[in-house]
């Protein structure tokens, strides 16, 4: 079984990862940080992965989440999924989100640890891949809403 987490580098994904991991070393799971990156220039420059006017390429995010990760935790496991486009009325998020959960399938999660400051706030928030995750009854769900909290 596998400790699953999203990973897009934000602080709360690093700490989520942290939390992962240290885990872990109860549990003797691996940890794996799953990267999910559409093909969209705007979704990247609104997460911060590249700046305004700069120019977007897929496999330049994969290799700086691919340090991110690395820096957290050497030891993590690293994977990068570019989501299929399966429906034209779906947005990004939807396709993300069934990327983790699919992945999360696919390796066995026993758990996904996601970071969220959205989590608790509000039932489902709009912008949160949080909540589809959590609805899967096949892995507990770890919430991680504190960064600070993490790298202390």
């Amino acid at each position: 079984m596998v400790l699953l987490v999203p990973f897009d580098g934000s602080d709360l994904s690093k700490a989520a990862l942290r939390r992962a991991c240290e885990y872990s070393e109860y549990t003797g799971e691996a940890v794996l940080a799953l990267s999910v990156i559409p093909d969209d220039a705007d979704y990247a420059r609104e997460r911060g992965w590249i700046d305004e006017g700069e120019p977007f390429a897929v496999q330049s995010v994969k290799e700086s989440m691919a340090e991110a990760a690395e820096s957290v935790d050497p030891d993590a496991e690293f994977r990068c999924e570019v989501p299929a486009n399966v429906s034209s009325i779906a947005d990004l998020t939807t396709d993300v989100v069934r990327t983790i959960r699919e992945v999360a399938h696919e390796v066995d999660a026993s758990i996904v640890f996601v970071g969220s400051e959205n989590a608790g706030r509000v039932t489902t928030p709009v912008c949160s891949v949080g909540a589809p995750i959590s609805e899967d009854p096949e892995y507990d769900v770890h919430i991680v809403r504190h960064a600070e909290a993490a790298t202390a």
